[in-house]
């Protein structure tokens, strides 16, 4: 998987065929688009560049508002590991050149399906990255996305991550 994707509960099927419709449009005819069997979330492994299929929605849905209708928010994913805190540890340690020396960041975990602590993982990577935190306006998001024994890791910035309710609103500002 290389995105996941949240819907409203019981509306899987069709953000599954709304998914399906946009990535062929922007040139992936066979992405792998799962419903997961958690309620809301689907996944998707697209041959594209997840950050530029989220960019292109983006885009899509500032052009025309009413050409999304089911998907909620889309996450690029850069990586994928094991749930368990040495594999994440491990993977964004590998990743953390991503943040460049001058830029601040946050670490964001969403976990489904997992009874791993989150405060733990934050201490065990907090300790490896000598950048200043910053929880309101981070240069860079470190994004932990935990479902059940597979746990999803991006470097963002906040604004590779699509909320379309939150892009709509700020259309009518």
């Amino acid at each position: 998987m290389n995105l996941i994707i949240t819907c409203a509960r019981h509306l899987e099927p069709e953000t599954e065929d709304e998914l399906r419709d946009i990535l062929e449009e922007f040139g992936d005819s066979d992405a792998d688009v799962i419903i997961t069997n958690m309620s809301g979330i689907l996944t998707a492994k697209t041959k594209l560049d997840p950050v530029n299929v989220v960019k292109k929605m983006k885009e899509m849905l500032l052009d025309e508002p009413w050409s999304i209708r089911y998907c909620l928010r889309i996450i690029p994913i850069q990586s994928i590991v094991e749930t368990n805190i040495e594999e994440i540890e491990k993977i964004i340690a590998e990743k953390s050149n991503q943040i460049l020396d001058n830029e601040t960041y946050r670490i964001s975990i969403e976990k489904r399906n997992s009874d791993i602590s989150s405060q733990e993982i934050i201490s065990k990577i907090a300790d490896k990255i000598k950048n200043k935190v910053s929880l309101e306006f981070p240069d860079k998001i470190i994004l932990i996305e935990i479902l059940g024994n597979k746990t999803g890791v991006s470097i963002l910035k906040k604004s590779d991550i699509l909320s379309v309710e939150k892009t709509k609103r700020s259309m009518s500002d």
